[in-house]
Order: C-alpha cells, then sequence, then structure tokens
C-alpha cells in the first residue's frame, strides 16, 4: 500500500546532492517543506535508503504532544549510540553539553546524517540545538536534514529562529509540489477511479491521492477524513479496536506503551499494517500518516476519547516520560496527575531551555492552582511569572508575582519572599514601573540583611544595583554592586558575579571610566566560560548598548552579530529583541534607511509585549520617520517623551529626547526642543552621558536655542557647536553616519551644501534637503531640482549603503579602503560589494563601476 514516489526526482537529486557535498567535507541543512500529506516523509525516507550505504543515519521526529518533549528528537536520535551525545543526555541537559556533544556526534564518522521529521512540532531546546547545529556542519562534513510544515509557521512560531539562524549558512529549501493531473493517472491506472475527480477532491496532495484510490471504488468520499474511515472499516472490529486505543498517541507509540494498551490485541495489528493504515517503525508503531490517526481519533465520541487517554495515563505512570504523561492527562481532565506532575515537569523543561514548553506546562496547571496548598502555589506562581517574563508577556508576570508576593507573606519564609520580589522588581522594572521596581529591590535586601543567606542577599542587591546603574543613580550603584559581588563570590556563584560586573561596568562608564567597556567584556567572558547563558545574553545586550553610545561602530557591528548568534542559539528573545535593535540602530547610522526601518517596523510588531524594549524601537523609528517628513512622527515622539519620563530609563530619556529634539528643529517648533532641554538635560551632566549631551547641544543650537561645548564633548559634536563645520563634517565623515555629516556640510559654502544635498536626497531626509535648497538660494547658488521618485528609488534597487560604496567602487578604492573611508568591516564591504553585483548583474568591480555611470551615482 505504500505510495509510489511521483514527481519527486528533483528533490530527491538535491538531498543526495547535498549528501555528495557532505562527503566532500562541505556540510549543509536541508528544509524539505510542505503541507500536510504532500510526501515529506516519503521522500526523506527514499533518500535515507539511497544514503544508507554511503552515510551514517541518525533518524528522528518531533511528536505532536499539547507540549513537546524536552530534547525529545535528540535523546531520539542517540537511542542505539554510545557516543557523546547520549553521555550529555545522560546527564540533566541543563548546559552547553548538548550543544557541544550533538557537534561531536556529527564529527564520529563523515558523513553523518540527522534527519528529524516534522520540526514544526519541537521543543525550545531542540530548536536551540538545531539552529547551534546548523550554523557549524559546514566543515563537519555534516548534512541536517529537516521537515517541516511552512503553513503552520505563523509569526512568533518558534521555528521562525531556526529559519532565521541559517542565514548566510548553506542551506538547501526544497518545497515539495502538489502532484500534477497526469501523476494521479498514473496513480488511478487500474484502480477503476475517475482519475480526475480524484485530482479535484485532493488537490494533488499525494496523502489524499492515496487514501481516496484506497477508500471502497463505488464512490469517491466527500473527505479525505471519510477516505480513512472507510479504510478502517476493512478491518476486523478487534483490529479496529485496537486502532481506536492508538489513534489518541501522537506520533510513535513505543513498543512498551503499545503492549501495555493493547495486551493480546496487540496481534491485530498486523491487519492493520497490511491495510497500509499503520507501521513498525524503530522502537514502535505509528500510524502510516499523522492526519491517518487524527482522523480516527476525531471520529471518536468525546468521553471514549476521554477514557483512551486516561488508559495511557495509567500505562504511562512511573514511565519517565512526564511530557507524554501531561499531554494525556489534559486530554483525559485528570487533574490530579496534571498537579502532580505538571510544576516538575515545568521545571525541568525550564532548566533544559525549553521554555516555551515550560510555560505550556505551568499554564495547564495553573487552571486548578487553586487546589494547590498555599506555599505550593506560591513557589507555582513564581516561577511561572519567570516563564512570562521570557515569553516576553511582561505584564502577566507582574500580576503572577504580585500574587505570589502576597502569599508568601502568609508564610515566615524571609528568603523565599524576597527572592520573589527581586523576580517581580525585574517584571515591573520591564513594564516601566521603575519606582515600585526599586521598590520591590530595597524590600528585599532589607529582608535578607539578617536572613544569613549570602547567595540571595546577592541576588537583591544585585536587582538593586541594576536598576540604580540604569537610572543615573551612578554613585549610588557602584558600592550596592560591589557588595553584591563580594557576596557573589563568598557564597561560590559565578553566574551572580558576573551580572554585578555586568552592572558594574555601567555605573563605570556612566562615571565617564572608558575601563567600564573591558569591565563589560569581562563579564562576557566569565559568563560564557562558566556556561552562565542570561548573564552571557544580558552582557551582549548591556555591551551593545555602550558602544552604540560612545559611537564604536565597527565594535557594535562585531558585538551585535556575536550577540544575535548567542540569544537566537539559546531562545533568549528579549535580549535578542535589545540586540536587533541596536543593529538596526547601526543600520541607521550608516545610512541605511530603508533596512533600517524595515528592521524597527517589524520588531515592533512581532511583540505584544515589548516593555521597555519599546523605549528603544519606538523613538528612533519616529525619528526616522521624523527625518523623512512623515506626518506620524510627532505622535509618536510625544507619546515616547511622556513614557519615557515616566519611566526613568537613561537611555529611554536619551533616545526618546534626542528624536524629540531633532522633530522640534525640523518642524521648526523650538518650544518643544525647549522642553526636552529643560527635563534632559540635568540628567545627563554626568561623564558617561556626554555622547547624549553633546548631541542634544547641537540640535538646541540647530534650532536656534542656546548652546555651548562642554569639557569632554565628544570632537563631532563640539565642533558643530562651535560652528566649525568643517571640523565636525570630517569627523562625521570618519564615524562613518552621512546623514550627520550632510547636515554639518549645508552649513558651509556652496559647494560644501551641495554635497550635503545629494547625501541628503539619496537618503531621502526630505526636511532637511528643503533646508539645503535654502540656504543655497540665501548664497546665491544654482538649486537643484528634488530628485524624481524614480531616481530616489534608484532602477537596481540598491540601498543607500550600497550607493555609496558603488559610488567608491566607481573611484577605484579597493575593499579595504572603502571599509576605512565609511568606517566599516572589511567583511561588511565584501557582502556590499556582493549584493552590489548581483543587483546590478554584473561580474566584475569594473563592470560596476561602468554601471554606476549610466546610472548617475556620485554625479
Amino acid at each position: 500500500m505504500a505510495p509510489r514516489l511521483l514527481e519527486r526526482d528533483a528533490p530527491l537529486g538535491e538531498l543526495l546532492r547535498a549528501l555528495e557535498d557532505a562527503v566532500a567535507g562541505r556540510g549543509s541543512t536541508a528544509l524539505v517543506m510542505g503541507e500536510a500529506g504532500i510526501g515529506k516523509t516519503s521522500l526523506v525516507r527514499a533518500f535515507a535508503e539511497q544514503a544508507a550505504p554511503r552515510a551514517r543515519l541518525l533518524v528522528t521526529a518531533c511528536d505532536d504532544l499539547v507540549t513537546p518533549r524536552t530534547l525529545g528528537p535528540i535523546h531520539d536520535a542517540a537511542v542505539g549510540t554510545d557516543g557523546p551525545l547520549a553521555a550529555a543526555l545522560a546527564g540533566d541537559g541543563a548546559d552547553d553539553r548538548v550543544f557541544t556533544a550533538l557537534m561531536e556526534e556529527l564529527a564520529v564518522q563523515r558523513p553523518t546524517v540527522l534527519l528529524i521529521e516534522d520540526a514544526h512540532w519541537a521543543d525550545d531546546a531542540t530548536v536551540d540545538v538545531l539552529g547551534y547545529a546548523a550554523r557549524r556542519v559546514g566543515p563537519l562534513g555534516a548534512l541536517l536534514v529537516v521537515t517541516l510544515r511552512d503553513e503552520v509557521l505563523v509569526p512568533g512560531h518558534p521555528l521562525h529562529r531556526l529559519l532565521g539562524t541559517l542565514a548566510g549558512q548553506p542551506v538547501h529549501r526544497i518545497e515539495l509540489a502538489p502532484l500534477s493531473r497526469e501523476a494521479v493517472d498514473a496513480l488511478a491506472a487500474g484502480t477503476g477511479r475517475d482519475a480526475a475527480a480524484v485530482h479535484a477532491l485532493t488537490a494533488g496532495n499525494p496523502f489524499f491521492v492515496t487514501e481516496a484510490l484506497a477508500a471502497p471504488p463505488d464512490a469517491v468520499p466527500a473527505s479525505v477524513k471519510d477516505a480513512v474511515l472507510a479504510r478502517l472499516r476493512q478491518v476486523s472490529p478487534e483490529c479496529a479496536e485496537a486502532l481506536e486505543r492508538l489513534s489518541v498517541v501522537p506520533s510513535t507509540v513505543p513498543g512498551e506503551l503499545a503492549q501495555a494498551l493493547l495486551g493480546p490485541a496487540l496481534a491485530t495489528l498486523a491487519e492493520a499494517e497490511q491495510a497500509g493504515l499503520i507501521e513498525a517503525r524503530p522502537g514502535g508503531i505509528g500510524f502510516r500518516h499523522e492526519l491517518a490517526r487524527r482522523a480516527i481519533e476525531d471520529s471518536l465520541p468525546v468521553i471514549r476519547r476521554r477514557a483512551l487517554n486516561q488508559d495511557v495515563v495509567h500505562a504511562l505512570r512511573d514511565g519517565g516520560q512526564r511530557a507524554r504523561l501531561l499531554h494525556h492527562a489534559a486530554e483525559a481532565g485528570d487533574v490530579a496527575t496534571l498537579l502532580e506532575e505538571g510544576p516538575a515537569a515545568a521545571r525541568e523543561a525550564a532548566r533544559a531551555g525549553s521554555h516555551r514548553q515550560a510555560l505550556a506546562h505551568f499554564q495547564a496547571v495553573m487552571a486548578h492552582a487553586g487546589r494547590l496548598e498555599p506555599r505550593e502555589r506560591a513557589a507555582l506562581l513564581d516561577d511561572y511569572g519567570w516563564e512570562l517574563y521570557n515569553a516576553h508577556k511582561f505584564r502577566a508576570a507582574v500580576d503572577a508575582g504580585r500574587d505570589a508576593a502576597r502569599l508568601y507573606e502568609e508564610f515566615d519564609d524571609s528568603v523565599a519572599l524576597a527572592h520573589c520580589l527581586v523576580r517581580l522588581s525585574r517584571h515591573l522594572f520591564m513594564i516601566g514601573e521603575t519606582d515600585e521596581a526599586e521598590d520591590c529591590a530595597h524590600r528585599a535586601v532589607r529582608i535578607l540583611r539578617t536572613a544569613g543567606d549570602a547567595a540571595a542577599q546577592a541576588y537583591a542587591m544585585l536587582s538593586l544595583g541594576a536598576i540604580l546603574a540604569l537610572t543615573c543613580q551612578s554613585a549610588e550603584a557602584t558600592p550596592v554592586l560591589e557588595h553584591a559581588d563580594r557576596l557573589a563570590l563568598y557564597s561560590e556563584r559565578p553566574d551572580l558575579a558576573a551580572l554585578c560586573l555586568n552592572y558594574l561596568a555601567i555605573a563605570r562608564f556612566e562615571d565617564g571610566d572608558t575601563g567600564g567597556l573591558d569591565t563589560m567584556r569581562n563579564s562576557i567572558a566569565i559568563a560564557r566560560a562558566g556556561g552562565h547563558h542570561e548573564a552571557t545574553a544580558r552582557g551582549y545586550t548591556n555591551l551593545g548598548e555602550l558602544l552604540f553610545r560612545a559611537g564604536r561602530l565597527i565594535e557594535l557591528e562585531r558585538c551585535v552579530r556575536d550577540g544575535l548568534a548567542f540569544t537566537g542559539e539559546r531562545g533568549f528573545w528579549s535580549h535578542a529583541y535589545n540586540l536587533e535593535t541596536h543593529r538596526c540602530l547601526l543600520l541607521l547610522r550608516r545610512g541605511e534607511w530603508d533596512e533600517a526601518e524595515r528592521g524597527l517596523r517589524a520588531l515592533i510588531a512581532s511583540v505584544e509585549d515589548a516593555g521597555i524594549g519599546s523605549a528603544y524601537t519606538i523613538p528612533w523609528l519616529a525619528r526616522l520617520l521624523a527625518r523623512r517628513g512623515e506626518e506620524s512622527a510627532a505622535g509618536l515622539l510625544a507619546e515616547a517623551w511622556e513614557r519615557a519620563m515616566r519611566e526613568r530609563l537613561l537611555l529611554g530619556l536619551a533616545y526618546a529626547g534626542l528624536a524629540r529634539a531633532e522633530w522640534a528643529w525640523l518642524a521648526g517648533e523650538p518650544d518643544a526642543a525647549s522642553e526636552v532641554a529643560d527635563a534632559l538635560l540635568p540628567r545627563i551632566e554626568h561623564r558617561g552621558a556626554a555622547p547624549f549631551r553633546g548631541e542634544l547641544l547641537r540640535y538646541l543650537a540647530r534650532a536656534g536655542l542656546p548652546a555651548e561645548p562642554f569639557d569632554r564633548c565628544p570632537p563631532a559634536w563640539a565642533a558643530g557647536i562651535a560652528g566649525d563645520w568643517r571640523t565636525a563634517a570630517e569627523a562625521w565623515r570618519r564615524v562613518g553616519d552621512p546623514y550627520e555629516e550632510a547636515l554639518e556640510l549645508i552649513e558651509g559654502d556652496a559647494e560644501a551644501v551641495a554635497v550635503g544635498l545629494r547625501t541628503l536626497d539619496r537618503l531621502g531626509a526630505e526636511p532637511a534637503a528643503e533646508r539645503a535648497r535654502a540656504r543655497l538660494r540665501e548664497l546665491g547658488a544654482r538649486v537643484p531640482p528634488r530628485p524624481r521618485p524614480e531616481t530616489k528609488a534608484n532602477p537596481a534597487g540598491l540601498t543607500a549603503r550600497q550607493l555609496a560604496v558603488l559610488e567608491l567602487l566607481r573611484d577605484g578604492l579597493t575593499n579595504a579602503e572603502i571599509a576605512e573611508r565609511l568606517v566599516l568591516s572589511v567583511r561588511t564591504v565584501d557582502h556590499h560589494v556582493a549584493a552590489i553585483l548581483g543587483k546590478l548583474g554584473v561580474r566584475s568591480r569594473r563592470d560596476a563601476a561602468a554601471a554606476a555611470e549610466t546610472l548617475g551615482v556620485g554625479s
């Protein structure tokens, strides 16, 4: 009954070519995509048959459970092996051992093929491990083959993390198409069936075609479900009963579980195998297709379905398969089992990094949390709040944390209460309730002062010191963090010590000590060496913020690249959100406005509850819109400024205030700029805020308000404030910010204004470009016409940065010289040049230079 493999020669050939590359030492990832029933399994099994003589195969699949097993497919892949992966999984799986062990396992024999089916059901930890492996299989000569349903990849689906990880990596994307009418004709040959009717019913889906052709010949079924049930009616009642019992178990049914559920009736399944309904698999039994299982399960009355799931719960008791047990307990409505096993399963998933699974387990239990004793309920709420925080559900995390704190106050357990308050402080801080967050941290410190728990005290003081450091209170933050660091070292908590260094670095930077950057790098190194992932992720995030403020764009580029790789592979999405924001800000500084705007808009749309992340994205998006003359910028900036004043976060105040001041200049609203100055200047008088202060003063001067350079003012801002446009423009050229360079040039002589105007027109900075044209009229110089829309868009579709690179290519500069001129890394210029050649459809730099002349680049 196995379907014939028709119209799949091309995708099978691509998989085999990927295998040949792996044999030659060029590993890659192959994604086999398509709707349910399209033939992904048939294709990869045909591939596996041909690959088996030439490669070592590790074949596994993900389960369609309410909450997938943590690292389930990775565990299954290691079954029957005794190598590094099996050894790592024998531990708790909570650190980097599984990541590195998988790479060692893939290197045991070249080529090794890891084939994972149905990755759309993968747990978070598996997605993270696969992302880690996908970035490293190239030199190993290993091949990852992953099947997935592309129609389930809605925005926010965790598998997007894996797809994002593959950017820039060797990858084969294989999308399977439905069968043609001719293929259905071939399958229907000799059956006496109307092939046209079958094709119309099934739209060429191979599984649907097979089921329709297997139905009784007297009629075409109205649906695939009808076809599956028609096939079920062809087996004996005993076999049908056994299939119904198995239909409530997603994916492969382990052999021991099948025996426990069916007993002697297990033998009747031979009839179902001959009928093409089930198949034997390594380690168990499975329906030939998940759609067939669901068709049978969905046909069962609700009461019977619950009873069958309860039978599975009894069979799984004491079997060590918590995720599978909880799935069936939830389906059976077995509250006692959910309460007994759910919290432990959630915490186990969290330790392994499967935060989405942990949250799902907690949510299943929370519906019945009222049945728990108050102390258990408090612990459950506290941990549930932390997983909500990890999932970007900050306001829900606050609600859970507050409920937990109220319960803890009823007990004589000061350490537990203080620990809860520290977490609640973090949740509150993330929604911008800074005053209450600081109060919670102070309270936790007071509670623990005499508790005798050094680690807990270090945790509380760290939380307080972090808030102080981030809200312009560095003098108060430093002694608190130094004390927390001593306590962390005393209590042998290097994870807390690394975080103490993280925020000490910020406090020192705010005090004007540029060595704070080195302290931050040390924090990251210590956290990485100890496998303290969340501390590492925070380190990358805070280092990126400081580098952006300091104008160290090349270092920022490296930090963002490494930080996004780290946070993406380990599922720290709130930190990745911040790093991605600063990647967009880097693009904006470098004049790549279109890509920056797309990135910022995508970030804003990606998370329902971004919390203080919005203090970074919204002001910068609004600032970019203001530069382009968009009317919507005014309202966005007013709201961002009001929120920043309430939250008191230095970066939020600076980003919103500076954006509003620039808008005020562009819009001719000096009163708004003056309002920002009155509120923001007193908060940015300390040395570490000198870049913010210099930038604000420069825009106040442009708005016609009083502004003077100050000691330690960054040179580019200082020169502009003093009216030295030549020095300021040259400084911005060295930094690599074409917009600020152009703004200084348009205050110069006619030649300089014309140069600045060309840049502003290229960027689409219409309000500033109009000021440049007005300046030319004042000087009595020729005023170039406004660029036509098709000229601004440019026919080759090059970005503003690519146009700048192309202009320098035209002038004969090497990639290294272009990198120095535009303040980019050579690697980034290499990417830009490759993109330019591709967009222009040319093969050489000389041809690109000729195309630049045709496009009028730089003219």
